[in-house]
């Protein structure tokens, strides 16, 4: 690849990183880095995905239960603030621990300060971190990457001229630590996380706690293998002096052994789990390490190509194109970036056996990170996963499938307790001992049973994307069954014959009840209607396609025929609640009951106008009423409802937004107004990319839909490696905004049914495909496992004859 070509995978800058949120993050899914790019004095902060505060511990308040009753009759009676009081003083549960920084690896450097031609890069074709720069007439260079197949993190340093690199070498930690000499070459530091850390916005005296035998041990060892020169390690640093070149080898683990294991009593020994990689690693070569890590990396990410033709900003840094953006520059070059940086970061951040991605991925600088740096279930870490599967990652989603397999334990003693129900649940905050409890704090987000359901849409996505159906049997089914079993149990008659959830709560909203109160507790808040039904659907369809569980899926078949209908309201709007409530907060950030527009599949525009219509109607007055507090995540999440709405240019509107958004590290920025400081939140980034994925191609609906949302500064481009559910590959091109061709590669040979604006002609190979017309700009056709269909645009004569049933063939044109 050419340096023009590279440049457009690029992110790159004039100058080093001022703040940890303009790092530039590496990472192989368990372990990650963030990179400064400093050329006196470099850092690269450290983490490690099992590195969180406290043990296992049983966190359910066994007395909740005995106030079920009393909530749900309040709630009946429309006494809705009563009845929040009641849960918020005796129905909720502990907060959830803290996920933490493993440390920091300084590079004190000889040289002097001032530096020449600096450059600052993170190239994603390569998923490699680099810094150059001149001093005083040497050249050199940094190369920061961590490898998923040698499980350490490798640093190179570099010069043009000889014996030019001086460097001294330390580790640091903002945990109890100590670091120690462990041979000629090595260093290794050793910690304690604190068994207790009270959330950033909890007030104590005492916010983090250590206590001797409790809490995850942890350790670094750092290995540097010079090439000429002088090395010597004492005081617990290494030196390198008058060295050609130094390959610093880092690897690190933790005593964490499981979510219901004692991580100090029967935890694992930190430095056996990485003494024979590390050993391996270095008796590698750097050129060998690389490779083995580009090639490893790249398996994932080379599967999607995009590219739209337009003008080419690459020579700009990152940051000045961002801030272009922000000022109503056109960038849509930063949009491609944009979808493949949120590629790179799923890669980096999770991987098949290590933990989900956070709600910073794998990358926190803090004891005490926003929000515990946790997984928060009532959206944040589902948007981490939306572009496993469309974006051809579905490896990536496994660490989630984990979670929910945890959750299955802890979940079920949770929904015992809270609500004496059988299956499982769990609220909006997750950590690495699987909490399934509410948390404590206003019912409006701590009280929310839903996560559930939610979370069981990954895997019922899985399985319609990638048809496998030994994962459905295996995995997928029984995690829904028992989400589902919880579902019938937590419904209650509403005394007019339907099923509803009672208390219920719409994600993170209020309203103002009748009696002139504002309160988030009713019944049968729209988002929990909407997630039931698409949950029993999903096993009602597992049901059918398993052949088994027939008495099961008939009650699930009942129970869904007695679910609410979706309403709309006194606005125009999709109601938020089971009553037509007035907003407390028209322009809240959250806009959950529009679940069943996207992700779910309950609401399409040309089967549902009418709800699809309430849907954009929510999403205008939201925006008439916009406050400071709508942040990147909401943009995100818009980009997606409106390209379920073939809104492309309102869709385009909101990446743009997103766009000017972000840290210059391309990272979203959460610019809340009440905060004193923009957090790094990496959910906001996958869900841009699944929403450009929206925009190209859906599948949601039962059919392919070609470009449905396809914007008017877009008019030409290629975009190769989706994926479709129901099994396919696609690769779409298009010229002055119109479908050129697409070739649809069957991986399971199921039948295609595609959506298009333009007339196609269907070929396999040399041979042309008899295709049926089953509705407006609608066909089908049969399909041969592993074999690739091309679709041309074209008119030729598609209506030569009509079968019974009033479909017609449709050929290919002459």
């Amino acid at each position: 690849m050419n340096a023009e070509n590279r440049d457009k995978m690029t992110l790159w800058y004039r100058k080093p990183a001022e703040e940890w949120a303009e790092a530039l993050p590496v990472g192989n899914g368990r372990l990650g880095g963030m990179v400064f790019g400093g050329v006196k004095h470099e850092r690269i902060q450290l983490n490690e995905d099992t590195l969180w505060s406290g043990t296992p511990e049983d966190p359910n308040n066994y007395e909740a239960a005995g106030h079920l009753e009393e909530v749900r009759r309040l709630v009946f009676e429309g006494r809705y603030t009563d009845a929040q009081e009641i849960i918020e003083r005796h129905m909720t549960g502990p907060w959830s621990d803290n996920y933490l920084p493993l440390g920091d690896l300084e590079l004190s450097f000889a040289h002097g300060a001032e530096a020449t031609d600096y450059r600052r890069e993170l190239d994603l074709e390569t998923a490699v971190a680099r810094t150059k720069y001149t001093v005083d007439g040497t050249r050199y260079t940094r190369e920061v990457y961590v490898s998923a197949p040698d499980q350490v993190m490798v640093v190179r340093i570099e010069s043009d001229s000889k014996e030019a690199i001086d460097v001294q070498i330390s580790l640091g930690s903002a945990l109890n630590y100590s670091v120690r000499k462990t041979g000629i070459d090595m260093i290794a530091l050793s910690g304690q996380a604190p068994s207790l850390v009270q959330p950033l916005h909890q007030k104590s005296p005492e916010p983090i706690v250590y206590e001797e035998g409790k809490g995850i041990r942890f350790e670094i060892r750092l290995q540097a293998v010079s090439e000429g020169g002088r090395l010597e390690v004492s005081g617990g640093r290494i030196r390198v002096q008058a060295a050609n070149a130094v390959t610093l080898l880092l690897a690190a683990a933790t005593s964490f052994n499981g979510f219901d294991k004692d991580p100090h009593a029967e935890g694992n020994d930190p430095a056996a789990l990485f003494s024979q990689p590390l050993a391996e690693a270095s008796r590698r070569g750097y050129a060998e390490l690389l490779e083995r890590h580009t090639e490893d990396y790249r398996t994932y990410f080379k599967r999607v190509d995009f590219e739209l033709e337009g003008e080419d900003r690459s020579g700009i840094p990152v940051d000045a194109r961002i801030q272009s953006v922000k000022g109503g520059v056109s960038d849509e070059q930063l949009a491609v970036l944009m979808f493949q940086y949120g590629r790179y970061l799923l890669i980096s951040s999770s991987r098949p056996g290590t933990q989900p991605a956070t709600l910073q991925g794998i990358w926190n600088d803090k004891p005490r990170p926003p929000w515990s740096c946790n997984y928060t279930a009532n959206i944040n870490v589902q948007m981490n996963y939306w572009p496993a599967e469309s974006c051809n990652l579905p490896e990536l989603h496994g660490p989630l499938f984990d979670m929910l397999d945890d959750l299955r334990i802890t979940g079920a003693r949770t929904a015992r307790a809270y609500y004496q129900a059988r299956g499982w649940c769990c609220h909006h905050n997750i950590d690495l001992w699987r909490i399934a409890t509410p948390s404590r704090g206003s019912a409006s987000w701590a009280f929310w049973p839903m996560a559930g359901p939610w979370l069981c849409q990954h895997l019922w996505e899985h399985y319609a994307f990638g048809g496998d159906v030994g994962f459905l049997k295996q995995r997928a089914y029984p995690v829904m069954k028992e989400a589902a079993l919880f579902c019938l149990d937590w419904l209650i008659e509403d005394g007019e014959g339907r099923l509803v959830t009672n208390p219920s709560t719409s994600p993170e909203n209020s309203f103002i009840a009748p009696d002139g109160r504002k309160s988030a507790v009713s019944a049968g808040s729209t988002m929990d209607i909407v997630l039931i039904r698409e949950l029993f659907t999903a096993c009602i369809e597992s049901c059918r396609i398993l052949g088994e569980d027939q008495m099961f899926r008939e009650e699930l078949e009942r129970a869904r025929d007695r679910l609410p209908r979706l309403q709309i309201g006194r606005y125009g709007q999709l109601q938020e609640w089971s009553e037509d409530f007035e907003e407390a907060e028209p322009g809240h950030r959250h806009t959950a009951h529009l679940y069943a527009l996207h992700p779910g599949r309950q609401i399409v525009p040309h089967i549902h106008p009418e709800l699809a219509a309430a849907c954009r109607v929510t999403l205008e007055r939201r925006l008439q009423h916009e406050r400071e507090d709508m942040i990147g995540w909401c943009f995100a999440w818009q980009i997606n409802q409106f390209a379920r709405l073939e809104d492309a240019e309102t869709a385009h509107k909101y990446l743009t937004r997103f766009l000017g958004n972000p840290h210059p590290n391309m990272i979203n920025a959460h610019r809340h107004p009440k905060l004193k400081f923009h957090p790094l939140t990496i959910e906001a980034n996958f869900a841009a990319t699944a929403g450009i994925a929206e925009m190209l191609l859906q599948s949601h609906a039962g059919e392919i839909s070609l470009l449905p949302a396809l914007p008017l500064d877009w008019p030409s481009g290629r975009i190769k490696g989706l994926r479709a559910r129901g099994a396919f590959e696609v690769e779409l091109e298009w010229n002055e905004g119109a479908l050129q061709q697409a070739a649809v590669k069957s991986l399971k040979g199921n039948v295609c049914r595609i959506r298009t604006k333009t007339p196609v002609q269907v070929s396999c190979g040399p041979d042309s495909i008899a295709a049926v017309e089953i509705g407006p700009s609608v066909l089908e056709f049969p399909t041969q496992a592993g074999e690739v269909y091309l679709l041309q645009a074209g008119t030729g004569d598609r209506e030569r004859e009509s079968d019974k049933g009033g479909r017609r063939q449709w050929y290919p044109g002459t």
